[in-house]
């Protein structure tokens, strides 16, 4: 509890609160129960993303209430909001799934208005589902307030009841939505009746919380706490368990403390904390996905760290966290091993870890780690000395094919199998693929190509979930490979390479490619290259007729193509810190 009030003074809440001018703004706070005294406190945005969309987000208006418990305790006036989701596992597969990576933009958007409208001074944000996490982020950045960021939670595992008749790998198996995705592949090849797939519908994900393996949600979670924005643990607990409200709290709570000492977002979140955060998705073998939201956050702070950069700390740094859908393992049981602190702490015996960055608690990482007790238990979470590869789980590509660079996740793979040639079959949208692999009309060692699906093309950079799962589901995951301009669920797995740079729309080599052409994707050495000279790529390019139209030619889409940047910076819409000339938290 900070002691004695907050001169606001230098406060954003200054301009609704103080001085007479100002009465017919308290007369607002009035109509809504403040005393003269939460009035004249500071004023906290607590932001969540709570809808009923999906479970990922269900849990987030309960939880929003014990932030402002903690607020209020360290005499501080909360004000909750809430703004956007798009939740992937509901969009996946169709044209919603378009409207996903636009959210991320819209979340940071409005929570951006929100807060500077309101003139709020400091920022808690709570997320559940895939792009409201960096998007939360992005915003606290953004603004650069004191922020602490706060995960909803995963989900439970789901479990098959007994007698139920369904494949015995699916019997035994703890379950995640990724298991229904691929259970439409099986269904679709004829080896899972109609009534298994309704016994597993119905039990894959029994509860709140987000998508349990470590997928988009999970990792950018565990990119939370090793970019020093969440307070250490917080991340782990499942949504379900009322546990998670005491980190709710203490996140009310340490907001108050980080803005009594004035410490911003930005400066917890530096060079050092993004290769902290890169460190840690790279050894949980987490989502391809994060390669697009770090540089996204470090554009938020004017800082130079884009798809190479984070692939290069990606290709130094063990995989040693066995966790689905490479792996075995789901949330709960990492945060049953001891969590994110747990990982990290390894990460500092192998020096990989900057210490001195300063977190949400207001102490540094070295700090925090000096506190935290547990051990690897060898399973979930292996020693750094003994890890299950020695390069991360996620590599990045680069090479004629993608100038700009790929990225692929590689965790439960081979060195043999992280090595692809073969034909090219070229499909010019996402339908257009899941309708050749539902009728099987591709063949084995080929290289599946789905291209004009990047940001702008896309519009909205889709995931693939539906069309990898299905692959998949028909056994030929390893047998085929997969490219594309857009991106790949955190849920994916099998060779498939997403963020192909340039995009189609831009002109880059994918929207040059002919069926038949031969692919060599090599994630051992870090290459993906196709045998065309450059020549003969020259005269396809004086013939190629230009970017595919789209039937997006108004609305947020619309907007969203327009303003989109470079997959290798993040796929952002605005210039960044960089460009800046009016510092929110200074007016």
């Amino acid at each position: 509890m900070l002691k004695g009030k907050m001169d606001k003074a230098k406060l954003p809440s200054r301009h609704v609160t103080e001085g007479p001018a100002r009465a017919p703004h308290r007369s607002y706070y009035y109509a809504m129960g403040l005393t003269a005294e939460e009035i004249s406190q500071p004023f906290v945005g607590v932001a969540t993303c709570w809808n009923e969309a999906a479970p990922c987000n269900i849990a987030l208006s309960r939880q929003a209430q014990a932030v402002k418990l903690g607020v209020k305790h360290a005499n501080g006036t909360p004000r909750e909001f809430t703004t956007i989701t798009v939740t992937d596992g509901i969009a996946m597969g169709h044209e919603g799934m378009r409207s996903s990576l636009a959210s991320r933009e819209a979340i940071a958007d409005t929570v951006e208005l929100t807060m500077r409208g309101h003139c709020y001074d400091a920022l808690v944000g709570l997320a559940g589902c895939d792009k409201s996490l960096p998007g939360m982020m992005m915003a606290m950045v953004r603004l650069n307030v004191p922020s602490v960021f706060i995960y909803g939670g995963s989900i439970l595992p789901g479990k098959v009841p007994a007698g139920a008749n369904v494949p015995e790998d699916f019997a035994t198996r703890d379950l995640t939505v990724q298991d229904m995705f691929e259970a439409v592949g099986r269904h679709q090849n004829g080896t899972l009746s109609d009534e298994a797939l309704a016994v597993l519908e119905r039990v894959a994900c029994p509860s709140a919380g987000a998508c349990g393996g470590q997928f988009t949600a999970n990792t950018m979670a565990c990119v939370s706490e090793a970019i020093g924005l969440a307070l250490f643990n917080s991340s782990g607990a499942p949504a379900p368990y009322e546990s998670r409200d005491q980190y709710a709290t203490a996140s009310g709570d340490a907001v108050m403390h980080l803005l009594e000492q004035n410490i911003r977002a930005r400066d917890v979140v530096t060079r050092k904390s993004l290769e902290n955060a890169a460190r840690v998705v790279a050894c949980t073998g987490g989502s391809t996905n994060a390669g697009l939201h770090l540089p996204a956050i470090a554009h938020e702070a004017g800082i130079d760290f884009d798809l190479f950069d984070v692939c290069e700390i990606f290709h130094d740094t063990p995989y040693f966290v066995d966790l689905k859908p490479g792996g075995q393992y789901v949330a709960k049981d990492l945060y049953n091993a001891g969590g994110i602190p747990v990982v990290m702490k390894e990460l500092r015996k192998a020096g990989l870890i900057h210490e001195d960055c300063i977190t949400a608690s207001g102490r540094t990482i070295g700090e925090e780690l000096d506190l935290i007790t547990g051990e690897p238990d060898g399973k979930v979470i292996y020693p750094i000395e003994t890890p299950i590869t020695k390069t991360g789980g996620v590599v990045g590509l680069k090479g004629n094919l993608a100038p700009e660079g790929a990225i692929v996740k590689v965790a439960g793979m081979s060195a043999e199998e992280q090595v692809f040639t073969g034909p090219a079959r070229v499909f010019e949208c996402e339908e257009d693929a899941f309708e050749a692999v539902k009728a099987r009309s591709y063949e084995e060692g080929e290289v599946l190509v789905i291209r004009n699906e990047g940001p702008a093309g896309g519009p909205g950079m889709r995931e693939m979930l539906a069309t990898t799962a299905a692959l998949s589901g028909q056994g030929m995951g390893k047998k085929v490979a997969l490219i594309t301009d857009g991106r790949f669920s955190g849920a994916t797995r099998g060779f498939c390479v997403g963020h192909v740079g340039p995009e189609a729309a831009q002109g880059g080599p994918i929207a040059l490619l002919k069926d038949g052409d031969m692919i060599t994707i090599d994630a051992v050495k870090g290459e993906i290259s196709v045998d065309v000279s450059e020549e003969d790529f020259e005269s396809r390019r004086a013939e190629w007729p230009g970017p595919r139209q789209t039937e997006y030619t108004s609305g947020a889409l619309w907007k969203f193509s327009q303003l989109v940047g470079s997959t290798r910076l993040g796929a952002v819409t605005h210039p960044g810190a960089r460009e800046e000339r009016h510092v929110y938290m200074d007016q």
